[in-house]
């Protein structure tokens, strides 16, 4: 089974659990929640039989910690597998901290050179890299390149990454910690993975630069075991996301949600 939040309506998050049998069809939804607050989430899953709860096996959800305690509340048999495109995700915003951080300062100190130049009333010119791009652009249009693998970059991509790289090291460094994390969910044992994951996380507490990798190899370490268990049967929470993204285009066929109640009876009749 999967764990996750659906805004419907106005930003309010409901808790939808699903079944991965369901595959996005009828049998799906197990339960929707007007709540994210784990005693009201297991105050409705209680309501299921207890046969039917101790034959749950595995849930994966976010790194939520209400929503882990809602599934062992109310799965006394289950394990819970932390969803792996969110502890990369983690990772990864660490890694765009770092791009922005560097943007904003490239921003800064533009500013700081249009005036100095409209003081001794010249004309401001940026600086062009052989690309064509300013050092903003440069730091604007490298968001995406971060987030792929070296060899899946594009031509253009690759003199984007060869000079932005020359121009921040550092920004390189945090890069290359980005993909050792990721190259660690291609192990197959848990107890390898674990090594490597531990090792990550004491190289980051190493460096003195890059602070914003801190908080990620801290959330990493407090939610480990349930990291691990990821490589048991390599489930993900792919398939909750595949269902939000169709609740969201049944909601914009409809042309929004007016009336939620009647929205919710819907999704029953159609995926519970």
């Amino acid at each position: 089974m999967s764990i996750d939040e659906v805004s419907l309506s106005k930003g309010e998050l409901y808790t939808f659990i699903t079944s991965k049998k369901g595959k996005g069809k009828k049998g799906t939804i197990v339960a929707m929640i007007a709540s994210t607050q784990a005693q009201e989430i297991t105050n409705v899953l209680l309501k299921l039989p207890i046969e039917k709860r101790l034959e749950v096996k595995e849930i994966t959800l976010d790194m939520a910690r209400n929503m882990e305690s809602a599934a062992r509340n109310s799965f006394p048999n289950v394990s819970i597998v932390t969803d792996r495109f969110h502890v990369v995700k983690l990772v990864l915003d660490a890694l765009q901290h770092v791009r922005i951080k560097y943007r904003w300062e490239a921003i800064e100190q533009e500013n700081k050179d249009i005036k100095t130049a409209k003081n001794k009333g010249e004309k401001h010119k940026s600086e062009i890299f052989t690309n064509g791009d300013t050092l903003k652009q440069l730091l604007t249009r490298s968001r995406y390149l971060l987030f792929k693998r070296e060899s899946d970059w594009t031509i253009s991509q690759q003199e984007r990454a060869i000079l932005l790289f020359n121009k921040y090291p550092l920004l390189k460094r945090a890069y290359e910690y980005s993909i050792q994390f990721r190259n660690i969910y291609e192990n197959k044992d848990a107890q390898n993975a674990k090594t490597k994951f531990v090792q990550w996380a004491n190289n980051i507490r190493l460096e003195k630069e890059l602070t914003e990798f801190n908080s990620a190899a801290k959330s990493i370490a407090y939610h480990l075991d349930t990291i691990l268990n990821f490589f048991i049967n390599r489930n993900t929470n792919a398939n909750a996301e595949s269902f939000n993204s169709k609740i969201k285009l049944f909601r914009a066929k409809q042309k929004g949600v007016s009336d939620v109640d009647f929205f919710l009876f819907r999704l029953e009749k159609l995926f519970a």
